[in-house]
């Protein structure tokens, strides 16, 4: 007989190791999806009884005895109507990355995600071992089946649920953001739906967890593969797919929807809000603070740190020396003004002084060099470091992707925080987020970021008119060739034949090699692209590989 499906995308912001709390969200939701929606189905994301990744939580011996028991919460709610949760499952020795569909009071049926993602960011070899069989379960006479994540990027999961008789594919994700992300997704979805010749309903978690940010982007693709409804990205929700059903069990979409495509300046200007926000909030700072420096990065750090938290939970310093403009002053106390935050000047001329005086006697008879210019930045680490003990608040370093990737940063100086916003921002992209947060503004008459910070040499004000081309390529150059060497892995030799200098190419190649040690000490930051510097790309320290092809 012909029919209706609501299904229920319970697109989630859950919390690692918070087992009880996660729980008690999944019953709440379930409760809800009943009564605003009267949901069939309520789907959660993957691994939402842990949350993802848990990494080597799953080790803890008491991991399965916790689990066990918020499925049983689960069962004994009694839910009226059919809850999909993930969650780690252990027999003996081995454990599964597996999901439940639960039904008043019972567990129907349960599947072990059978492909494994160990590649960037994924490390689920180290932990799981892989199903290898189909779960469809029938619901309101419908065979339908449910697979998990990675199960969608391989093709043998669906064949398999095809020929199982399924006529619906319900996929749990928990699968984290970088540029262009939402576009493969749907591309992988149009195709795999072609595959099965049934519509995929894809639930992805949403949320910050450390470097990794979910961006949501549930969507279900319907049989003619067709993206039919996507929900925002980036918010948490209850979204309801409707569906209806032929005598032959063949799906069509209900009420089709859409969302407007987010630019690539949005979409990581809203990661680096949901990333800050979920950081410090689950990790329960009382807010942030970071240095002001006049400067683009700190200036876009700023905005962000605003956006994610209020302006009563962040804190900016400006730390001047005798080399800092009244430029970089007034940019900084303008922006603070405008964005409300509360500001502080803390001058480091006789922290420096008293440095260079403890260092007299090291330092007599050599040359001035960078060891000066380092003072200073360690002298601001300092101070920083110094306000978030006292005050519980988070520090915020402003490093970006460029800089870090060339050593132009300072250990124990601007490096000394605990979350930095840009790390994989390169500079010419937050040139570009500082336009874009000011066009959003735009109708208030008031720019967050002052124009003479987007319009000025970039420049780190460590000695008299510097300014970081004195020692770097330009940004629109260097960019490029570390987008070839970085994220590409092309070689010093590929990236001349694209039309560069080679001199300047092997500099920047070897200072990248060079600096790999920095970076291992540098604190977490928002990974956008797909080899962020963290647990995208790992190279040793040590190693005598040479530049060349």
């Amino acid at each position: 007989m012909p029919g209706k499906l609501k299904i229920v995308m319970a697109q989630l912001n859950l919390l690692v190791g918070d087992i009880d709390g996660n729980t008690d969200r999944i019953i709440d939701s379930c409760r809800q999806a009943i009564e605003k929606h009267g949901a069939d189905i309520v789907a959660f994301p993957e691994l939402s009884l842990t949350g993802y990744p848990p990494e080597d939580l799953l080790l803890r011996p008491s991991m399965q005895i916790r689990v066990e028991r918020a499925l049983e919460k689960i069962v004994a709610a009694n839910l009226e109507t059919y809850c999909v949760v993930g969650f780690p499952s252990r027999h003996n020795d081995i454990i599964y990355n597996a999901l439940a569909v639960i039904h008043g009071g019972e567990v129907l049926a349960t599947y072990h995600k059978q492909c494994l993602p160990n590649y960037q960011v994924f490390d689920e070899r180290r932990y799981f071992q892989p199903g290898n069989a189909p779960c469809v379960v029938n619901i309101k006479g419908q065979p339908i089946a449910f697979t998990i994540c990675e199960d969608l990027w391989e093709p043998e999961p669906v064949s398999q649920a095809r020929d199982a008789g399924a006529n619906l594919l319900v996929n749990i994700n928990a699968s984290p953001f970088h540029i262009g992300k939402q576009e493969e997704r749907k591309s992988l979805l149009v195709q795999r739906s072609q595959e099965g010749e049934f519509p995929i309903v894809y639930i992805n978690l949403v949320g910050g967890q450390d470097e990794l940010v979910f961006d949501g982007g549930s969507m279900l693709v319907d049989a003619a593969a067709e993206t039919a409804l996507e929900v925002p990205v980036f918010q948490e929700g209850l979204f309801e797919a409707q569906l209806s059903f032929n005598e032959d069990g063949k799906f069509s979409i209900d009420s089709p929807a859409s969302q407007a495509t987010m630019s690539i300046e949005a979409q990581v200007y809203a990661s680096l809000v949901l990333g800050v926000r979920d950081y410090v909030n689950k990790n329960k700072f009382r807010g942030v603070v970071l240095g002001l420096s006049g400067g683009i990065d700190s200036a876009v750090t700023l905005a962000v740190a605003v956006d994610a938290l209020g302006s009563d939970r962040v804190e900016a310093v400006m730390m001047p020396f005798e080399y800092t403009s009244q430029l970089s002053l007034d940019c900084a106390a303008t922006q603070a003004e405008t964005l409300g935050v509360n500001y502080q000047v803390i001058a480091i001329n006789e922290i420096y002084a008293s440095f260079m005086q403890a260092l007299r006697e090291e330092f007599a008879g050599l040359d001035e060099d960078v060891s000066e210019q380092n003072i200073q930045a360690r002298a601001r680490g300092v101070i920083l470091m110094a306000i978030s003990n006292k005050k519980g608040h988070l520090v915020l370093t402003t490093g970006n992707k460029s800089e870090i990737a060339v050593g132009y940063s300072t250990l124990y100086g601007d490096m000394a925080g605990g979350f930095d916003v840009l790390k994989d921002v390169s500079k010419t992209l937050v040139y570009r987020l500082a336009k874009y947060r000011n066009e959003q503004a735009a109708a208030d008459n008031k720019a967050p970021i002052p124009q003479e910070v987007i319009d000025r040499p970039p420049s780190a004000e460590l000695a008299p008119g510097q300014v970081d081309q004195d020692s770097l390529p330009d940004y629109a150059v260097l960019d490029q060739i570390l987008e070839r060497y970085v994220e590409q892995d092309m070689s010093a030799d590929a990236i001349v034949a694209d039309g560069f200098v080679e001199e300047e190419v092997k500099r920047v190649l070897r200072l990248v090699d060079l600096n790999e040690y920095k970076r291992r000490q540098s604190p977490v930051g928002v990974r956008l692209t797909q080899r962020g510097f963290g647990r995208d790309r790992r190279y040793p320290i040590t190693n005598a590989w040479p530049l060349g092809e």
